[in-house]
């Protein structure tokens, strides 16, 4: 089983609320899972961490959260890599915004990505036009996920 790091960017509390859902789930899978709203580069350094999950809504013109704004930024400075780790993202963002729909998510997957941690699936976009409900997709999505890791 992983040692999941949940990352959790939220705005008004929806990214932080299926965070929390998803952190249940993937605990009753079997994997031990911690979940933050203020990552630091300690954490996801820490070599217990195996996997990140990162559940990411979107401000203003695809902007991140400000709850992990200062995190995105420290860990692009230092760029850690990350070879070895799994990661996943689970973007939350509304169509209507044009190209910057999910920019906090896919702002995170790119610099996952570049610290050399292993995208696991597909990044999970959920718009907020079409999903009143944004666990109602990030669920199954992540009971799928974690059996990919």
């Amino acid at each position: 089983m992983a040692n999941i790091l949940i990352i959790a960017g939220s705005v008004y509390g929806g990214a932080q609320y299926v965070a929390e859902q998803v952190q249940e789930q993937l605990q009753d899978q079997g994997h031990q899972v911690v979940l933050s709203e203020a990552p630091t580069v300690e954490m996801v350094t820490d070599d217990a961490i195996d996997t990140y999950l990162i559940v990411c809504s979107t401000t203003g013109m695809g902007d991140l959260p400000d709850n992990v704004a200062p995190f995105f930024h420290q860990l692009r400075d230092q760029l850690p890599m990350l070879t070895g780790r799994k990661y996943g993202v689970i973007a939350l963002g509304d169509s209507s915004y044009g190209d910057t729909f999910c920019g906090g998510g896919r702002q995170f997957d790119e610099l996952f990505a570049e610290c050399q941690a292993t995208k696991v699936g597909e990044r999970l976009e959920i718009d907020a036009c079409e999903t009143l409900q944004p666990e109602d997709a990030a669920l199954p999505w992540a009971r799928q996920w974690a059996l990919m890791l």
